[in-house]
């Protein structure tokens, strides 16, 4: 019996008529639970990129020869790196490309994860096998060496690429997960009656499957932006990723071995900061989402 409902009801002369109780969708639940400290902290950051005209205060393309590697002032507020750049302008614009290849990249991944998931899920049992030991063998490279591949066969790196490397090496986890959800559900009524109806597997999946398994796979699909915004900065921080010339969060990192031998520690500092508050921010969402998700399949 739901919490809402009472065993008895009151009747009698003079009772006062309750008032009704409407129900609270699950969702909203969820999404005003969701940490206010967390979201608050990334909503700014993204507005911040997303004004970035509006904010900073220097041409981010500039070289401010006179003022190399400068610390914060009043005329840069963040310094300047070993190009003369005002590192806080740059901030904003290279945030905007990490946001975007961190999103680009989940899209890429989430799209072949649930495809490939869904496929394996309905499949009969040997081809499902033969398609988990792919997703397996594939997951046991380090994503890196898969990385270092694929942008060496790519050549010259940039924002599409970048995404799309990053996506087609990280959507294995996220497969699995589907595949185990559909497993679960393709017994139901409705899936079966929409196959007997001549449903096609699209059809399926937009119909009656994702709407099943896109809760369970919801935290993973935020967590993933934090990912491949990590795997960006790895990338041009290691000199394989975006070149010097494109600006964002890992570009920016990719200067600190200078930096340190120059004590610049804000070239370092101030963009690592960022970056880290921002991936702090998403994963404490992501895990948000998944305690807030288990809980309710719990209650069920």
């Amino acid at each position: 019996m739901d919490k809402n409902e009472r065993a008895f009801t009151v009747v009698g002369a003079g009772r006062r008529k309750e008032p009704d109780v409407i129900p609270v969708s699950p969702w909203r639940q969820v999404i005003a639970d969701i940490p206010r400290v967390s979201a608050v902290i990334l909503l700014l950051v993204v507005l911040g990129c997303i004004l970035a005209p509006c904010i900073a205060n220097h041409d981010p393309e500039a070289f401010y020869l006179q003022h190399l590697n400068e610390p914060p002032n009043h005329e840069f507020y963040f310094g300047t790196d070993m190009l003369g750049r005002d590192i806080f302008s740059v901030l904003w614009y290279g945030g905007r490309l990490s946001l975007v290849i961190g999103v680009l990249a989940t899209v890429v991944s989430s799209g072949i994860g649930m495809v490939y998931g869904c496929v394996s899920g309905t499949a009969p049992d040997w081809l499902d096998s033969a398609l988990m030991r792919i997703a397996e063998i594939l997951c046991s490279i380090p994503y890196l060496l898969l990385q270092l591949l694929l942008l060496a066969c790519i050549g010259q790196a940039h924002v599409i690429s970048i995404s799309l490397v990053i996506g087609v090496t990280t959507w294995m986890n996220l497969a699995r997960i589907v595949r185990s959800e559909v497993r679960q559900i393709r017994g139901s009524e409705y899936v079966l009656a929409a196959r007997a109806m001549g449903g096609g597997f699209f059809y399926i999946l937009r119909h009656h499957l994702l709407p099943n398994f896109i809760s369970p796979v919801l935290f993973m699909l935020v967590s993933s932006i934090g990912i491949s915004m990590t795997m960006e900065a790895t990338l041009s921080f290691l000199g394989i990723g975006l070149p010097t010339e494109v600006t964002s969060w890992g570009t920016m990192l990719a200067l600190s071995t200078r930096a340190l031998m120059t004590d610049s520690w804000w070239i370092i500092i101030i963009p690592g900061c960022f970056l880290i508050i921002t991936l702090l921010c998403i994963t404490h969402i992501g895990h948000h989402l998944r305690r807030e998700i288990n809980r309710g399949s719990s209650n069920l």
